[in-house]
Order: structure tokens, then C-alpha cells, then sequence
């Protein structure tokens, strides 16, 4: 009988090595895929605690574009950074550190504060003097730890689908993400994290996108293919850790920030209760721009990006 037992062990045993190792391998693939579907798109700063991937186009006052989470510089290029460009503006879209083809040393540069932190050393180095930083979803709370802690660098913040408070709970789109010990992140950046984005992804996007329909060309013109990366996947799973131990503090100090701060939200949002967050800034900044889309959900920045365009050079314009 125990003779039988060994065997079933280590027959298991090779099956899960075997299925583990298979994973690994077909992420690696399908990483390398991506990352040649989608290569660096601009240029790289190195700055304290990593390098930044960032790009940029047209002439005139700085708008510098900061996405959210599990999100790249594509989401920006997708249909704002030409059109911002077009009506007079040096639009920059940065990929956040350890996001897109931006690295970071380590867990700790995806502090929010650390994040804006370099952001801001990469203003100072190329000389990008005082933009309105335009920041979605998880890129909001990142502009928002820059006014604070950076006020020097920012001339304002047009916010977007903006994390302005802690929210109650993770949105169901992250739970695949939502692991705290970094150790477990690693392993299943590696294995299970590919293949089960793939096959979750429709659903995934639905929520990210809902009730807007997310455009067929996502994955390919706005990134969303880089998400099939293992150092994709635990950089989000770090983000969303980081969120739980930074954004208290920082939602406490808004009242601190004297730039100009608008808030565009849709009202139908999948990711982050609007009312609440909009309630939040209200709170904190009276005199803020606050626009709401009712029929809008968390990406208008690739769904109404006109709309965002519009929002961004009016207050671009109290920017002055």
C-alpha cells in the first residue's frame, strides 16, 4: 500500500512539474510575441530608482499624460497625444515606472509616492517645466502624490477617471492581481498569469471598458498586448498592493494642493464608484472642474478621446 502511495506522489509530482514548466514556457513565448507587436515607441530617461520609457509630439505648452493600472502609453497615443498635438500643445505620454517598457529597481519604486517621484526627476532632467499632467484611473493618484509632494514641477492636474480615495474594494477586473506576498506574484507572473489573462480577457476588458464596448484595435494600437508579459503582470499585481498602503495618506492631503485640479468622469465607470471619488475631491478642493459623461465608463480616453481633448485644454488654459 505505501509502495502504491509513492508512486501516486511522484507521478503528481512530474505532472505538476510538467504543467508548471509548460506554463512557464508559454509565457515566455507569448511575452516575446507581444513585445515585438508592440516595441518601445519613444525614448528612455534614466532616473533615481529606474528608467523611463516616454514619448512625445508637437510644440508648445507641456501636457504630460500618466495612465492607470495594468495600462500603458498606448492608452494615450490611441487618440489623444495627435490630437493634442495638433491643437498646439508638446504632448507626452510616459509609461509609468515598471509599466509598458518603464522599469523600476524594485517593489519599492511602486510606492505612489516613489512613482511620482521619479516622474518628477524626469521632468527636472528634460527640462519639462511645470505641465498639466493629465492622469487616468490609477495615473490620477499618481499626479495627485506629484501636486503634493512635487509642487514645483506641476502647473496643474486634469484628472480622468481619477483614484482620488481609497476604494471599498478592488474592482472585479483585478481580482486575478489582487496578491500580496510578492514571492506568490512572481511564480504566478510566470506560469498561470498568461494564460489565464488570454482566456479571461474579453471578460476582463468588458469591465474595464463597460458599457462602452472597447475597440477592436485595442490590444494592438492601445497596448493592450503588453499586459501578455509575465513583468506586466506582477508590476499591476505590485500597483494594486501599493494602492492599499499609499492612497489613505495621500487622499487626506488633497486639501494641501494649490495648482488648478479638474476631475472628468464617467458616471457609468466599472472600475471606480464615480459619485464617491468626485465626492472625495469636491471635499477636499471646492473650486475644482469637475465634468461628468453619464453614459460613459472608465476609459473615455480611448472611447471619447475629442470629449478628454477638449477637457484637457480648458484646463490647460487656467494653467495659463
Amino acid at each position: 500500500m505505501l509502495s502504491i502511495l509513492v508512486w501516486i506522489v511522484a507521478i503528481v509530482t512530474v505532472v505538476a512539474a510538467v504543467t508548471v514548466l509548460a506554463a512557464w514556457r508559454f509565457s515566455a513565448v507569448v511575452a516575446g510575441k507581444a513585445a515585438a507587436a508592440i516595441p518601445p515607441a519613444g525614448r528612455f530617461t534614466e532616473v533615481p530608482g529606474g528608467r523611463l520609457h516616454w514619448t512625445e509630439k508637437g510644440e508648445g505648452p507641456a501636457v504630460v499624460m500618466i495612465h492607470g493600472l495594468a495600462g500603458n502609453l498606448h492608452n494615450f497615443t490611441y487618440g489623444m497625444l495627435d490630437r493634442l498635438a495638433a491643437a498646439g500643445y508638446r504632448a507626452i505620454a510616459i509609461d509609468r515606472p515598471g509599466c509598458g517598457w518603464s522599469e523600476r529597481d524594485g517593489d519599492e519604486q511602486a510606492r505612489i509616492p516613489n512613482q511620482a517621484a521619479m516622474i518628477a526627476a524626469l521632468l527636472e532632467k528634460e527640462g519639462i517645466e511645470k505641465p498639466l499632467l493629465v492622469g487616468h484611473s490609477l495615473g490620477g493618484a499618481v499626479s495627485l502624490a506629484l501636486a503634493l509632494n512635487h509642487p514645483e514641477r506641476v502647473g496643474g492636474l486634469a484628472l480622468v477617471s481619477a483614484l482620488v480615495k481609497p476604494p471599498k474594494a478592488a474592482s472585479d477586473a483585478f481580482a486575478g492581481i489582487d496578491i500580496a506576498n510578492p514571492a506568490i506574484r512572481r511564480v504566478i507572473a510566470h506560469t498561470l498569469a498568461i494564460p489565464m489573462s488570454i482566456r479571461n480577457g474579453e471578460k476582463t476588458l468588458a469591465i474595464i471598458f463597460g458599457p462602452d464596448a472597447a475597440p477592436e484595435d485595442f490590444r494592438t494600437r492601445g497596448g493592450g498586448l503588453l499586459s501578455l508579459r509575465p513583468r506586466a503582470f506582477y508590476a499591476a499585481a505590485t500597483d494594486l498592493n501599493a494602492v492599499e498602503k499609499d492612497m489613505a495618506s495621500i487622499s487626506a492631503r488633497l486639501a494641501e494642493i494649490s495648482v488648478p485640479v479638474g476631475l472628468l468622469y464617467g458616471m457609468k465607470d466599472r472600475i471606480l464608484s464615480a459619485p464617491e471619488q468626485i465626492e472625495a475631491l469636491r471635499a477636499a478642493l471646492p473650486d475644482a472642474d469637475v465634468e461628468t459623461v453619464e453614459a460613459r465608463g472608465h476609459m473615455p480616453i480611448v472611447v471619447e478621446p475629442e470629449r478628454v481633448c477638449a477637457f484637457v485644454e480648458r484646463m490647460a488654459a487656467r494653467v495659463g
